[in-house]
């Protein structure tokens, strides 16, 4: 008689023993050590984890350079020790000293640019937040044609900044730049071409540029914030009998405060930072007029062959730019806390 050849329930295949079920591990698997980690845990983690490919970047970009920034402005750091900068002596504190020492001719031309700078950054800021507010304002309407305008206005933010400095730079030309075609031949408002990239006007070039590029990014964070405004508060408000005016002034201005207080920082640490301009507009060298701090610190570095100079004017950029946004910061938070 044959035996049958059919394992019995329950029995191993090949060997007749009982089946004691799936077997476990002893290891500690990915999963058994997930489970160790509790669940709150891993939540908290988890946005940290996701955020940390942007710090390593942030730290190989902006900090490592500026901890290097920092270590030079304390070396006499020139050409002769540009292939081995750990040879350069030592200065202590002696390139922050002739920096601020105005009356000598480095410490006067750094003030000198300093407040051009300043210049420049209020008027541009001014300019880029009114043109900006103006331009949301008109948009906020329904009307034919609303798309066609938003792109145009959206175009210089779109563009290269160096193929829209560029451009502006062959605008600017006295003998066959559009800018006096216009002014001279066409409209007749100037006798004679003046020059525009050098002398006083280049001041005046270089603020219609910049401000023709940056003033569409207002422009889009401001239209945003218009748009998330209630159409409720200016039906109300009509029926109250307030006109176009007063409702600008009692619910579009207010309602706008958080977005302006960002608009204007950035806008304030961009144009005082600002380097592509001035660099493209003048090809690296700008007059007095037009000597904004970025193109001067990088001239004292680069056409000199003085980094640690450079560096310490950098430094000095740094804690200034720190300070006031700390105190805008301060200022505008109780203002708000107070609101």
């Amino acid at each position: 008689m044959v035996a049958s050849t059919t394992p019995r329930p329950g029995a191993r295949r090949g060997t007749g023993a009982p089946d004691d079920g799936p077997q476990r591990s002893g290891g500690r698997g990915p999963g058994r050590v997930a489970a160790l980690i509790p669940v709150r845990l891993r939540r908290l983690g988890l946005p940290y984890l996701l955020i940390l490919p942007a710090i390593v970047l942030e730290l190989l970009i902006h900090l490592v350079p500026m901890l290097v920034g920092i270590w030079m402005s304390f070396l006499k750091l020139t050409q002769f020790f540009i292939r081995n900068w750990s040879a350069a002596p030592g200065a202590g504190l002696a390139n922050y000293e002739i920096a601020v020492d105005f009356d000598s001719a480095v410490g006067g031309s750094l003030l000198r640019s300093f407040t051009v700078t300043v210049a420049f950054t209020v008027l541009a800021v001014g300019l880029c937040w009114l043109l900006g507010t103006a331009a949301a304002v008109l948009m906020q309407g329904s009307f034919r044609g609303r798309g066609v305008l938003r792109t145009l206005f959206l175009t210089p933010y779109a563009l290269p900044a160096y193929a829209g400095v560029i451009t502006w730079s062959f605008m600017f030309q006295r003998d066959s730049g559009m800018v006096n075609h216009i002014l001279v031949e066409q409209s007749g408002l100037l006798d004679e071409r003046p020059f525009w990239l050098i002398g006083g006007n280049s001041f005046v070039a270089l603020l219609v540029t910049y401000v023709w590029r940056i003033w569409p990014f207002a422009f889009l964070v401001l239209m945003a914030g218009v748009q998330n405004i209630s159409d409720e508060l200016y039906e109300a408000s009509a029926i109250d009998g307030a006109g176009w005016w007063r409702q600008l002034r009692s619910i579009t201005l207010p309602m706008l405060r958080p977005v302006n207080q960002v608009v204007v920082l950035v806008l304030f640490l961009w144009t005082f930072n600002d380097f592509n301009t001035p660099y493209v507009l003048f090809g690296g060298s700008a007059p007095e007029e037009a000597d904004l701090i970025s193109i001067h610190i990088y001239q004292s570095s680069f056409v000199t062959w003085n980094f640690g100079s450079g560096s310490a004017m950098s430094v000095l950029l740094l804690l200034f730019l720190l300070l006031v946004t700390a105190v805008y910061l301060v200022t505008t938070s109780r203002r708000t806390s107070r609101a």
